[in-house]
């Protein structure tokens, strides 16, 4: 049940991002459950293999180059889903950084009334 709560969250915070960036742009609810359980999935598979590959630079960068990684898998996934559109890299950026901020806050909100 929990796991399904979380994937609601975050397509509301998914859905939040393009009112808050006019170079995100999420078509549906629909669309935007399917773009949340993609970037699920990939955030769980495919970005602790990049996050490892590209050791040497996040330390060098102490630590920021994990943003350009996130931008990067944000953008990756918008590609994919049709109805999730991301205007260039530097939107991905920034829209992988607020999905993060407002995923967080409604899960701190919502979560923690559970336990």
């Amino acid at each position: 049940m929990r796991l399904l709560l979380t994937w609601l969250i975050n397509a509301v915070a998914l859905c939040a991002v393009p009112y808050l960036m006019d170079s995100v742009h999420v078509d549906s609810f629909g669309t935007a459950l399917v773009a949340a359980l993609i970037l699920g999935l990939v955030n769980t598979l495919i970005r602790p293999i990049l996050i490892l590959l590209t050791l040497p630079v996040t330390v060098l960068t102490l630590g920021l180059f994990i943003f350009v990684v996130n931008g990067l898998l944000f953008w990756f996934v918008a590609s994919f889903v049709k109805g999730f559109y991301v205007a260039g890299f530097m939107s991905a950026m920034g829209g992988a950084i607020l999905y993060s901020i407002v995923s967080w806050a409604l899960s701190t909100l919502i979560l923690d009334k559970e336990k």
